[in-house]
């Protein structure tokens, strides 16, 4: 099959993350215009510079307003802001697909360091393997489940749901599941916080862990699922399979090893660079994007560096009382705040809220098969290797969130799906905006279901009284 000549180039097999997959497909993003959700960018300069500093205040001062009624009904404030991006929808964004890619791994990186920060090691040690297990199987598992499920039910058209002769091609949805296969670590911390008495301290630990850990896993995994798939695919199945997993061994460690060097560079700096609590700031950025960046650069995986480099951080000895991590994780409170509601409006801001509507239905039927199906089905599989019971299995499960990190997979899935071997290429514009629309309702639909009934869950399984104070 010769592909038409809008298609973008091939994403590597073996991606290095976000930034690196998004780098070889720059090229062809401005010949798949009106293919994707994605409204077209413009030049920053067509906008005057006051009129776009009035603009932002208001944005910004909107999503507060919007995060404390999300706060008060019990959603999400990160889905308020999503919605509300989505409801002031322009015409036209001026934020292109690598804005949206840089700002949100840069949320990440700091977003995982401060995780760390708040990680008492000890809170760890009795479920790390289990963490690493589920972090691992638990994302396989569930993609390839929703990936069937989403075969069954979707069709090649958005807003068609046609068993039998008419189904997506099972290629196109592996894709979309491998898109959310990982749970999101801004989404799920962004709940627990406003739910830390109510979950028992080494469960809420294990949920966060398994979030900060099985990023690698879920971008991996849409790179097999792309390697496998690929029209230009030149290695046989077996070998883009043991590259892949050379390549996700190769990311785990060197994303360990990186995450406990940088973390001596912060001690180092806690104690002798840093005078005054006023330069916290400085340094918390500084160790959390060179935590994230020089994995990245060295082949290994940023989200377990950052994490890890806050979580040794933070149990290292200091000899400053005012200087300590604890401090560090203060200041960067707001920070984090800051950059996760921006890089959740972007995503608001970016996408065609008219082009969404034919993938509601398949949207929430998507949505409804990971929630009841895959994600629980995957955590009780791994229930053997599980120190917790049953009761808290299931609330791990239903902590599963997805967030910033499936909408970003999406832009690498939208840029892969013409490249799907055996695909007929005048299926491929409803393919795309299907695929793209059903992976936003998902994100949608899991934040504000989850959302709203984790509390009462939480009370169902009884699991708030044996919350108790952390050690």
């Amino acid at each position: 099959m010769t592909p038409p000549d809008w298609v973008p180039p091939l994403y590597p097999p073996l991606p290095i993350g976000l930034h690196g997959w998004l780098a070889t497909a720059e090229a062809g993003l401005s010949h798949s215009t009106g293919m994707s959700l994605l409204r077209p960018a413009i030049a920053p300069s067509v906008v005057p510079l006051p009129l776009m500093m009035v603009t932002v205040g208001g944005i910004f001062l909107g999503t507060l307003a919007i995060s404390r009624f999300s706060l008060k009904i019990g959603v999400p404030a990160i889905l308020g802001v999503l919605l509300f991006g989505l409801l002031i929808n322009p015409s036209v964004t001026l934020f292109s697909q690598e804005t949206i890619l840089r700002l949100q791994a840069l949320s990440l990186s700091i977003l995982l360091f401060n995780a760390g920060l708040e990680t008492d090691i000890r809170s760890i040690r009795g479920f790390l393997e289990y963490g690493i297990i589920l972090a691992v199987g638990g994302v396989i598992l569930s993609s390839l489940l929703l990936g069937v499920i989403i075969w069954a039910v979707a069709s090649p058209d958005a807003g068609g749901l046609e068993l039998g002769f008419q189904q997506m091609p099972l290629a196109v949805a592996m894709l979309i599941a491998a898109c959310l296969g990982s749970t999101d670590a801004g989404a799920t911390m962004n709940v627990l916080q406003s739910l830390q008495k109510a979950i028992p301290p080494k469960l809420a630990a294990l949920v966060q862990f398994e979030s900060a850990v099985n990023d690698p896993t879920g971008i991996l995994f849409l790179g097999l699922v792309i390697g496998l798939t690929s029209v230009d695919g030149g290695s046989s199945g077996h070998a883009v399979v043991l590259e892949q997993l050379q390549t996700f061994l190769q990311k785990i460690g060197s994303g360990l090893l990186i995450g406990v060097c940088v973390s001596y560079i912060g001690r180092f700096s806690l104690n002798r660079l840093v005078r005054d609590p006023s330069q916290l700031l400085i340094l918390g950025i500084s160790i959390g994007l060179i935590s994230y960046g020089l994995a990245e650069l060295l082949g290994g995986s940023g989200f377990i560096s950052a994490y890890v480099a806050g979580l040794v951080l933070s149990n290292l000895p200091y000899s400053n009382e005012r200087i300590t991590p604890q401090a560090l994780q203060q200041t960067l409170l707001p920070f984090n705040t800051m950059t996760e509601i921006t890089v959740f409006l972007i995503f608001g801001l970016s996408v065609h809220p008219r082009a969404l509507l034919p993938s509601v239905p398949e949207g929430i039927i998507v949505a409804i098969a990971m929630m009841l199906v895959a994600r629980p089905v995957s955590v009780l599989l791994l229930q053997r290797f599980s120190p917790f019971d049953r009761r808290e299995s299931l609330l791990v499960s239903w902590c599963g969130l997805r967030g910033a990190v499936p909408l970003a997979l999406s832009f690498v899935m939208v840029e892969a799906i013409p490249r799907v071997r055996g695909i007929d290429p005048a299926s491929v514009p409803s393919l795309v905006r299907n695929a793209g629309g059903i992976v936003f309702c998902v994100v949608v639909i899991n934040l504000l279901v989850q959302g709203l009934t984790l509390p009462r869950v939480i009370r169902w399984l009884r699991l708030g009284e044996a919350a108790p104070s952390a050690p």
